[in-house]
């Protein structure tokens, strides 16, 4: 008797739950892709290296490729289609569109999320390889061109377009302190 490599999944994508059938050893990318028709997430070189497919789960990025689709039950995925609000971007994918932070594109989606995720690991006081002082009484690094492409350095621009996406990330940063200052001082309206 054969063993069923088949399951039936739920996955919260965006805020909406999906149900699906899967085979267990499809990948969140594949079924993302080619049964949820979300196709925002791009497949580069199916290996982990490249970061096309970045999406956020649980607010932390991931290589979705790498990601097997039915470890993902029960976790909050974010794919590039769910990060604007409504019609309103979100600040990152604005700063791309300000600083020309794409040329083809393709690499565009892994990008935003990517950086999405990058800020508030940042904000959070997460160091990075090139953080001078990792002590916790130092406080958040400046977050520097250096810091920047150094969080960003797993994902890959075939067009080279580093120096504008290096330009929207600090922007985008930037943007959601004075944001959350605003906030804080009951400044930020709708």
């Amino acid at each position: 008797m054969a063993l069923s490599t088949s399951s039936v999944i739920t996955l919260n994508i965006n805020g909406e739950k999906r149900t699906l059938p899967v085979d267990r050893r499809t990948t969140l990318l594949d079924a993302l892709r080619e049964q949820l028709d979300l196709t925002g997430t791009k497949k580069g070189c199916d290996h982990g290296q490249c970061g096309a497919c970045t999406v956020l789960l649980d607010g932390s990025r991931a290589v979705s490729c790498l990601q097997l689709a039915v470890a993902a039950e029960g976790r909050e995925i974010t794919t590039i289609e769910g990060v604007a609000d409504g019609d309103r971007l979100h600040p990152v994918q604005q700063a791309f569109l300000d600083f020309d932070g794409y040329q083809c594109g393709y690499c565009t989606p892994g990008q935003i999320c990517s950086a999405i995720a990058v800020i508030e690991e940042h904000a959070a006081g997460w160091p990075s390889a090139v953080t001078a002082d990792v002590r916790p009484e130092a406080g958040v690094p400046a977050l520097t061109a250096e810091e920047i492409r150094e969080r960003m350095s797993g994902n890959l621009c075939r067009c080279g377009a580093y120096v504008s996406i290096v330009q929207a990330v600090a922007q985008a940063a930037e943007t959601g302190a004075r944001r959350t200052a605003d906030a804080a001082e009951g400044k930020l309206t709708a």
